[in-house]
């Protein structure tokens, strides 16, 4: 925080913004402390906390856990144990889903620089001497065969893919949908 939002802070706000935000608590708490110890000001912990649990019921639904799952955000086991299951069902959908984009994303790059790489070996099979043309052969075997491994692999998380996403959504329709884990 800066030094006018020490000074201007309403602590119960500030709160309720950090935990609507997930922070975790102690932490996030310290680090108001330490900057506003600069200008000499000591943040009110009690009203802080008050409007921290109002925030972090905002947070920690399951909907809510979907959205930071899928986005990649970080949890920082900041729901209180009432609501960790909600948040963490709809959390664990979201996390699935975009791992799985990731590693699609993934498998398709590695398919594009790999042909790539044939694309170029076969412009230099074009002007190769002899005894460099069956190491191209080879490099040109070796990429068609990756190829045709990364794209049955490509189908293959394609496929969870589409499960995935399947199951976030009827989740996201039903929060109460309990997904069946998949493989």
């Amino acid at each position: 925080m800066s030094k006018e939002e020490c000074v201007a802070a309403n602590w119960k706000v500030v709160g309720e913004s950090d935990g609507a935000n997930g922070y975790n608590p102690q932490s996030r708490f310290a680090e108001h402390t330490k900057s506003c110890a600069r200008v000499k000001i000591v943040p009110d912990q009690t009203v802080w906390y008050s409007g921290f649990q109002e925030g972090i019921k905002r947070y920690c639904t399951p909907q809510s856990g979907a959205i930071h799952g899928e986005a990649g955000d970080e949890y920082n086991n900041a729901c209180p144990a009432e609501l960790q299951s909600g948040f963490m069902s709809g959390y664990s959908l979201g996390k699935r889903v975009r791992d799985l984009r990731g590693q699609l994303d993934n498998i398709n790059s590695d398919i594009s620089n790999r042909e790539q790489d044939t694309d170029q070996a076969y412009k230099d099979l074009k002007t190769a001497q002899d005894q460099e043309r069956g190491p191209l052969k080879m490099r040109i075997d070796d990429n068609d065969f990756n190829i045709r491994r990364l794209r049955r692999d490509a189908d293959d998380v394609s496929a969870q893919l589409s499960a995935a996403e399947r199951d976030l959504a009827a989740f996201r329709a039903n929060p109460q949908f309990i997904a069946m884990p998949r493989p």
